[in-house]
């Protein structure tokens, strides 16, 4: 929304390429903070010792960062960057493992397995699939027999067979469903693809997301100074409630302004809208009522820099909070009796 807003582009999210290089280069260098499920330290190194440079990369990225699978990463990155032999443990197995460099990671391989080497029907493979994950010895030893009965009519040794039976029951345990993995992988292509595109529109929204977690807007800023984006400091007369692009930098949201009322940060942000932006400090504090001008509003704002286009002295702003509130009153008791201001414009 706010690329169409500033730029006039509609991007069609779920048109997009998914064999973008900008958005593989990206995901390459382990600048994923904001990207949805890779963005966390452990995360960011895998993705740059992986370098996924294929949609399918991410999907099984998503499927093996958990716990137990995580121990066939080291292997999968071995045989994508072609150090280790992808092991597809039988011919007949090339073609569903290839994807994944000869490590089963999905539900539905455990599945493919089954009918091609042992003859399982669809539903005889979902049955297997159940008794994998539970684990249960009379169940498993009645699947063992049926697998190796089913590979040996297709003239499959039964060691072999029995080999490839304790293997996939040992990666099954912990098989994820490769639609729920593509699900996941495809928000995380589609924000890593804004981000690499669009850096300063990607954090800008981010960062209003988390408008009221201090702590990620702090990871969030570290992250704009690492890509080389100018972040603004919020500005009475510049600022919208919300993170905003201008310049081609991130201005700050009023509404991220520490224990600042939110209602009144709206009321100066309608105030500028309304009748342009303030002039002085004397201005901003006739403009606006006495209760938004509260001591702790003030001294929140002046913290922030929010007044340093005003008057740059942040010491003099925070010192002048009580004069600033008596200017407020007495504006709002001139303009209910209808009196003129008895100091005139030249107060200060």
């Amino acid at each position: 929304q706010l690329i169409k807003q500033k730029t006039g582009k509609n991007i069609k999210i779920n048109e997009i390429s998914l064999d973008d290089k900008v958005t593989f280069d990206l995901l390459s260098s382990g600048n994923a903070i904001g990207v949805f499920q890779l963005e966390s330290s452990g995360m960011r190194d895998v993705l740059r010792n992986m370098r996924p440079d294929c949609f399918e990369d991410i999907i099984a990225l998503v499927a093996l960062y958990r716990p137990g699978p995580m121990e066939n990463i080291p292997r999968f990155i071995a045989c994508k960057q072609g150090h280790e032999e992808p092991d597809y443990m039988h011919p007949m197995l090339e073609e569903i493992l290839k994807e994944t460099y000869g490590v089963i990671i999905y539900q539905e391989q455990v599945m493919q397995i089954a009918q091609i080497l042992a003859n399982y029907s669809l539903g005889e493979a979902d049955i297997l699939r159940r008794a994998m994950g539970k684990k249960i010895k009379s169940e498993m030893d009645d699947q063992k027999e049926r697998f190796i009965s089913g590979a040996t009519d297709n003239k499959i040794e039964k060691d072999k067979a029995n080999y490839i039976f304790d293997l996939v029951a040992k990666f099954a345990g912990y098989g994820f469903n490769k639609s729920h993995a593509a699900a996941y992988a495809l928000i995380a292509y589609q924000t890593a693809y804004l981000k690499a595109h669009y850096p300063e529109y990607f954090m800008t929204a981010s960062m209003t997301m988390d408008i009221e977690n201090t702590d990620k807007l702090s990871v969030f800023s570290n992250e704009c100074k690492k890509m080389g984006i100018k972040i603004l400091p919020p500005s009475v007369n510049h600022s919208l409630m919300q993170f905003d692009v201008q310049d081609n930098s991130v201005r700050y949201g009023l509404g991220a302004i520490k224990n600042a009322s939110q209602q009144s940060m709206v009321k100066i942000n309608d105030e500028v809208k309304k009748n342009g932006l303030f002039k002085s400090l004397h201005d901003f504090a006739q403009r606006l009522d006495h209760n938004i001008l509260t001591k702790k509003n003030l001294e929140n704002l002046a913290y922030s820099g929010a007044f340093d286009e005003i008057e740059p002295n942040r010491n003099k702003v925070f010192s002048s909070v009580d004069i600033l509130s008596n200017i407020s009153s007495s504006a709002e008791k001139i303009k209910s009796d209808n009196q003129e201001n008895f100091f005139g414009d030249e107060f200060e």
